[in-house]
């Protein structure tokens, strides 16, 4: 029996009509028609590098399967190996698909768990390694371009600890990259035990349905199949012979670009406990495709919901539903439809539908970037703040590195810190949005009290507001912060980390890396004019969050 395309339904009130005008243009262009043939005038006049050829994630759903013998096989041959334990060591669109699949199914009986380390600080580090039975463990080292600085460094590391307790590490270690790339050249020096290869014409954020987001899937037990057989199901319902009204993933694209080109650009996921992993891989598609030359769309995850009124008219709003999941969420959302906001309900039937849903928010934000006139596939910004956080890396930049942080205020300094927060909340405006950039170890009681601060900004300035964990936000939302609108606040939060670790073979530590990467990226939002506020919680977290959120009260 064919499985049926999750139901979609668009709330859009006065955008009704500019919506509907834009799929009636699509129409006439023949959009669908020239999407599938992938044809580059549909974002720019001009063949734009990483444009036609990033492309290739449009026929995966079809060309994927081929590989599935052997993805599979590979977790099968792992599990009857008595694996406890998957790392992958990634960053951005090479681990958030991963971390996607691991919290929405977790892993299958006899397989083992995912854990997906993207932070590079040393408390997170050593939290992992502290849970890990290294005999038992199997390592992915997943990187697209085969360069990611912390991806590599986090692989130093382990391959040092395995190494002191065998001779031949290699056999626990495997590869996922683009062909040719210098990780690549790496796992054959070394000799890990597989090199799974992408296809190069997929951007990063685009892979969750290549090797970047189905090894580690099969690795835990998931139905792999079942993914790319749902995505198949999307790709046929907005196929090139579906009229453009017809096409959900047309029609969701329209919507997205319409409503931010009217204001709406703050669009905000609801998302049930089932599928509430979903919004982060959402966030970096979203952030990294549009947020370019001055515009974009701001993903908003993991905010909890309020009642209508705290919300501002900048607010775009998609529920996404399980079946038998939706707890009393029908009658909030129902209440932001009444209050004039525009809402997009998915309701999904089972978690592995979950294969549509990346086809359709691929499919919609590439469309979307359409309609705002930008390049959807490149990422122009994301250098700058690597520059940078290269230079705060040398010795000769200490000095510098002090001087970036001259606007820095500490914790401890009470009168110091709420008069710079009150300096930094006054250049607030209506239509901005909050960006909290925590450079901290990511445990359950650092996330609750950011998330305590998160929402009496919220509150406080009726704003929308983001969190983010650094390195981690880099390849997610770093391009946004810097390419997209001038209208985000930006609080950049560091602490100083009492047991650091070196990265063996090179000549800096993780503590090095991570402050060289807050420097650099706190330099480069100054570059680009933004307003930030940069807050040294010190050596004791929780009571630095705890003194942030008493001036904000």
């Amino acid at each position: 029996m064919k499985k049926r395309v999750d139901r979609q339904s668009l709330h859009l009130g006065r955008y009704r009509d500019r919506v509907d005008e834009r799929v009636r243009t699509w129409q006439a262009a023949r959009f669908a028609c020239r999407l599938w043939q992938k044809d580059h005038t549909l974002w720019s006049p001009e063949p734009l590098p990483e444009l036609r050829d990033r492309l290739g994630w449009l026929t995966l759903p079809e060309t994927m399967p081929e590989q599935l013998d052997e993805v599979i096989g590979f977790g099968e041959t792992v599990k009857g190996e008595g694996i406890r334990h998957v790392v992958l060591l990634g960053m951005g669109g090479s681990s958030l698909a991963p971390e996607v699949f691991q919290r929405t199914f977790g892993q299958a009986p006899g397989f083992p768990e995912l854990i997906v380390l993207d932070s590079t600080h040393p408390m997170a580090v050593r939290a992992v390694d502290a849970r890990l039975d290294l005999a038992h463990t199997l390592f992915l080292v997943s990187s697209k371009s085969g360069t990611t600085v912390e991806t590599l460094s986090l692989f130093r590391y382990f391959w040092h600890r395995l190494s002191q307790t065998t001779s031949a590490p290699g056999r626990q270690f495997v590869a996922i990259t683009d062909p040719e790339t210098p990780l690549a050249a790496l796992a054959h020096e070394r000799g890990f035990r597989r090199l799974f290869t992408a296809p190069p014409d997929v951007g990063g954020r685009y892979s969750a349905l290549t090797v970047f987001g189905l090894v580690p899937a099969a690795l835990i037990g998931v139905d792999v199949r079942g993914i790319l057989d749902r995505a198949w199901t999307m790709a046929e319902a907005c196929a090139f012979c579906v009229a453009e009204s017809n096409n959900p993933c047309l029609v969701l694209g329209a919507a997205l670009g319409e409503l931010a080109l009217a204001g709406r650009d703050k669009v905000t996921f609801l998302a049930s406990p089932a599928l509430a992993a979903f919004p982060a891989w959402l966030e970096q598609l979203i952030a990294e495709s549009t947020g370019k030359a001055g515009k974009g769309i701001v993903p908003v995850t993991d905010e909890p919901l309020a009642p209508p009124e705290a919300y501002g008219a900048d607010r775009f709003f998609v529920s996404m539903t399980l079946e038998g999941d939706e707890e009393d969420r029908e009658n909030r959302v129902a209440a932001l439809e009444a209050a004039g906001h525009p809402v997009v309900g998915i309701r999904l039937t089972e978690k592995i539908d979950l294969g549509q849903e990346f086809f359709r928010w691929e499919v919609a934000v590439a469309a979307a970037g359409s309609v705002l006139g930008i390049h959807p596939f490149n990422q122009p910004d994301v250098e700058l703040a690597k520059r940078l956080a290269r230079e705060a890396m040398t010795p000769r930049d200490e000095a510098s590195r002090e001087a970036s942080a001259v606007g820095e205020v500490t914790a401890g300094e009470r009168e110091a810190l709420r008069r710079a927060v009150s300096n930094w909340l006054s250049a607030a405006r209506p239509g901005d949005y909050v960006a909290i950039q925590a450079y901290l170890a990511p445990t359950p009681e650092t996330t609750r009290r950011l998330h305590a601060v998160r929402t009496r900004l919220r509150d406080r300035l009726r704003l929308a507001t983001t969190l983010g964990y650094g390195p981690r936000f880099l390849h997610s939302t770093g391009q946004l912060h810097k390419g997209g609108p001038n209208t985000g606040l930006f609080l950049q939060l560091v602490d100083e980390p009492t047991d650091d670790l070196p990265v063996p073979e090179t000549g800096y530590s993780f503590g090095t890396l991570i402050r060289a990467q807050a420097v650099g990226d706190y330099r480069a939002l100054i570059e680009r004019k933004r307003r930030v506020l940069r807050v040294n919680l010190g050596r004791n977290v929780i009571e630095g969050l705890n003194a942030l959120a008493e001036v904000l009260a």
